[in-house]
């Protein structure tokens, strides 16, 4: 049974998920099937019990899961301690971040780390921020830029990298609203354009709710980025971290108003599963 088997099956086990695992391991939800079954032909037993609904473990899957993980390991002890006597680090590492951590916290790690390691591929991938902390947690990347949650989960470790208040953002423009923002704001009036879910989805339905303040949601998006296109385009107002303004390509046609008190601001960071260290290519990266 090679390595490779045996990752599919390990990422099987944590997402519980035929789609996420093929999603996350680049391959067909086909013929991470037909891995399954053929490692379950070898073994002698089912490993997983599903059916339209849900995924499973069976007994025999979370004996084997443990076998895995010993396999696993061992394998990479070997590699690092085989790296270790060449001097060199080699394979590949995935990050997860925003667009706009890519263009304003990775870069200074990037060049520093590719300095030390230039042999070990960056697998990049970028999206929506307030799904970095799923990613990884998922086993979906290696690391991500995110957000420190209120609560991080016990199996991830968070390595604070830069502290950004959140801001409101109006249209910089004239605008159907343009007077009512020069005096007390009509917040029930004001069409506001929020995240889906994250940090700061939870810190502005926080704040709204202790000013007692019912708002006028006119649009629920994914991605800051995306905040700031509507909020240019005069939609309404937005609510994102600074870092994101001060990166944005619309920055010019946005205006941040003066609102008090202010969201809480958080911290941002690097974030990853901490059975993840005993990779030295993870390890290396998060000691950069």
């Amino acid at each position: 049974m090679d390595q490779y088997s045996l990752k599919l099956f390990l990422h099987l086990t944590e997402t519980l998920h035929f789609a996420k695992t093929s999603r996350a391991c680049h391959i067909s939800p086909s013929a991470l099937s037909r891995q399954i079954q053929r490692m379950e032909d070898e073994v002698g037993q089912r490993l997983f019990e599903r059916d339209n609904r849900r995924v499973k473990l069976t007994r025999a899957g979370l004996l084997f899961r443990e076998y895995a993980k010993t396999v696993q390991e061992k394998w990479q002890s070997l590699m690092d301690e085989l790296m270790e006597e060449k001097g060199t680090l080699k394979g590949e590492i995935s990050i997860y971040c925003s667009v706009t951590a890519s263009l304003s916290i990775l870069p200074g790690l990037l060049n520093a780390f590719r300095a030390a390691y230039p042999e070990v591929n960056i697998r990049l991938q970028t999206g929506d921020a307030g799904m970095a902390i799923q990613k990884v947690a998922e086993g979906e990347s290696d690391l991500a830029v995110s957000a420190l949650p209120e609560r991080l989960p016990k199996e991830l470790m968070f390595k604070i990298l830069t502290e950004t208040a959140l801001v409101f953002v109006a249209p910089k423009n004239p605008w159907e609203f343009s007077r009512a923002l020069k005096k007390e704001i009509p917040w029930e009036k004001i069409p506001m354009i929020l995240s889906e879910h994250g940090l700061a989805r939870k810190r502005i339905d926080g704040w709204f709710k202790k000013k007692r303040i019912q708002p006028n949601i006119y649009a629920q998006v994914a991605g800051n980025e995306a905040i700031l296109s509507m909020v240019s385009l005069g939609c309404g107002i937005g609510i994102v971290p600074k870092l994101v303004v001060d990166k944005s390509p619309v920055r010019t046609n946005i205006s941040i108003l003066d609102i008090k008190p202010e969201p809480a601001p958080y911290a941002v960071g690097i974030c990853i599963q901490k059975r993840k260290m005993q990779s030295r290519l993870v390890r290396a990266f998060w000691e950069i």
